[in-house]
């Protein structure tokens, strides 16, 4: 029992340190996340150098353009909700649900040399997230990247926490200085300075919208700028800026 008690004052204590984190964010800039420490260190033990390319902005001097691409891209319900999207959740889960069904069902299939004929075997089903803006800005600022239960939960009580502390322009204005946008490059100046040699403020709407396609695998799509399915994809999301609510 007693070190019950010690497990739980240390996990409270933790949560209050989290508290105390956040709230010193409504009036100060963030000088780095967990995930852009993860990769510094990264970058550090591969390359032996450090490339880095970060520069923060206030939330008037980006685009609203790419705000509202990365809203129409990444959470188009972001204004309204209460940091979760329900719907969106639900709607990955079942989602990967059939996608682990169908993979399973053709793996039973296959016959029981193929696994020695040399055919590839079965490719893993990709997992759909349904994460929000809120929920990737609390991962990114204090998880690390493991996929378990409890840092889901963990996840789950900072984004409660961030939407209580920080109002949603806050959450956009940090989410959009932090987040990765290519090996090394970090937060919206340094993309629009590295992809169109132009500042954060002056992205045209397909400009705006090709870097939000890119949040999810931006190291994948900075080795590939023409991406089909990148062009097309950022055509769509330009198309939909007008539907996309800001803060």
């Amino acid at each position: 029992m007693r070190w019950l008690g010690l497990l739980i004052a240390a996990a409270l204590a933790l949560q209050l340190f989290f508290v105390a984190r956040i709230a010193v964010m409504a009036r100060l800039d963030p000088q780095s996340t967990a995930f852009q420490r993860s990769e510094a260190w990264r970058l550090q033990r591969e390359k032996g150098r450090l490339p880095w390319r970060q520069r923060w902005v206030p939330y008037e001097r980006i685009s609203d353009k790419l705000k509202q691409a990365v809203i129409a891209s990444e959470d188009d319900g972001f204004s309204n909700h209460d940091g979760v999207d329900w719907d969106a959740l639900e709607k990955a889960w079942q989602k990967n649900a059939r996608a682990e069904a169908q993979a399973a069902k053709a793996q039973a299939s296959r016959k029981p040399a193929a696994t020695t004929s040399g055919r590839p075997a079965a490719r893993a089903p990709k997992v759909v997230g349904g994460s929000t803006i809120t929920q990737q800005l609390a991962k990114n600022l204090f998880l690390s990247g493991e996929r378990t239960l409890l840092r889901k939960g963990q996840e789950f009580v900072l984004t409660l926490l961030l939407e209580t502390l920080l109002d949603k322009q806050r959450i956009l204005e940090i989410y959009l200085n932090s987040v990765e946008w290519g090996e090394g490059v970090f937060g919206a100046e340094a993309a629009a300075q590295h992809y169109f040699r132009k500042p954060a403020s002056a992205l045209s709407a397909y400009e705006a919208a090709r870097l939000a396609v890119m949040l999810p695998r931006p190291k994948y799509f900075e080795k590939l700028p023409n991406s089909g399915y990148l062009a097309e994809r950022a055509q769509h999301i330009a198309g939909r800026l007008g539907s996309a609510e800001l803060p």
